[in-house]
């Protein structure tokens, strides 16, 4: 199995950035899929979920209303669009594949695979 995260970047406070997930391996459609993100001596916190099919979603209070989760199961693909990016923000940001038969699990042990990250920063 194999999560290959990408679209992070440098960007200003209030920019837009587009996270994508590419998975391999795995009956992409059995799986909730979530982001989550480590910023630097942090602990790894959860940020969105989406189920398998993705018609439910879930959000931390600290993005909700400002990022959408997404996938795309033809694709085998989920995505993280952010808007209004702050400086709170600025993490290594993680998808993440949960075998469950609802899905939206919110902590780590939730999740049986994970990707790489990828490193978004936000300068104020």
């Amino acid at each position: 199995v194999q999560l290959q995260a990408c679209g992070g970047g440098l960007v200003q406070t209030g920019g837009s950035l587009r996270l994508s997930c590419a998975a391999s391996g795995l009956a992409f459609g059995d799986y909730g899929m979530g982001w989550f993100r480590q910023g630097p001596g942090q602990a790894r916190e959860f940020v969105a979920a989406v189920t398998w099919s993705g018609s439910s979603t879930y959000y931390a209070d600290s993005v909700k209303g400002r990022f959408t989760i997404s996938r795309d199961n033809a694709k085998k693909m989920v995505f993280l669009q952010m808007y209004n990016l702050k400086p709170e923000d600025t993490a290594v940001y993680y998808c993440a594949a949960e075998r469950a038969d609802f899905g939206l699990g919110q902590t780590v042990g939730d999740y049986d695979y994970w990707g790489q990250g990828t490193q978004v920063t936000v300068s104020s």
